[in-house]
């Protein structure tokens, strides 16, 4: 019989990304999301609101894009499975859970105003078009040869 484990999750960080290393290397972040429902009660119409927070673990490469690039109050969509560790408390020796959900995909989302303020782009990338604008505006008789050769930037893009 075929199973299917599949979590998906849109709502807001709750803290900054703590990235940690294992003894081999390889990158763990942790994150913390925030997802809200609202409704309005029927008897009444009061308006409620219930939050929810999710555990989600990112390993090697996009846990180190997710440290890098995001910050807390930032929205975030995430895929991944869910997981559920046990271990023994070391006090009392009792049986303890915790589920969380280990990411295999991750878009950040916000408006451009979200990605220069968390300098989602590289800084050279924006210098570089910064002065590509000034050399084209200098160069008032430049052919379309010369203008093709100062906006081309395919080379420049890191992703």
């Amino acid at each position: 019989m075929a199973s299917v484990n599949k979590v998906i999750i849109l709502g807001n960080l709750g803290r900054d990304p703590e990235i940690r290393y294992s003894a081999d290397g390889a990158s763990i972040c942790n994150l913390s999301i925030a997802t809200t429902s609202q409704w309005k009660g029927k008897l009444s119409n009061e308006r409620h609101e219930e939050t929810e927070w999710h555990r989600v673990v990112m390993y090697n490469r996009l846990a180190e894009i997710a440290s890098e690039y995001l910050k807390k109050g930032r929205p975030i969509y995430i895929e991944g499975r869910l997981r559920t560790r046990k271990w023994q408390d070391k006090d009392t020796g009792t049986d303890r859970y915790s589920t969380e959900i280990i990411a295999d995909r991750m878009q950040m989302l916000g408006g451009r105003d979200d990605i220069e303020h968390n300098k989602m782009q590289p800084e050279y990338s924006q210098q570089s078009h910064e002065q590509i604008s000034k050399r084209v505006k200098s160069k008032t008789s430049a052919s379309n040869s010369d203008i093709k050769d100062l906006v081309d930037m395919d080379d420049d893009i890191p992703f």
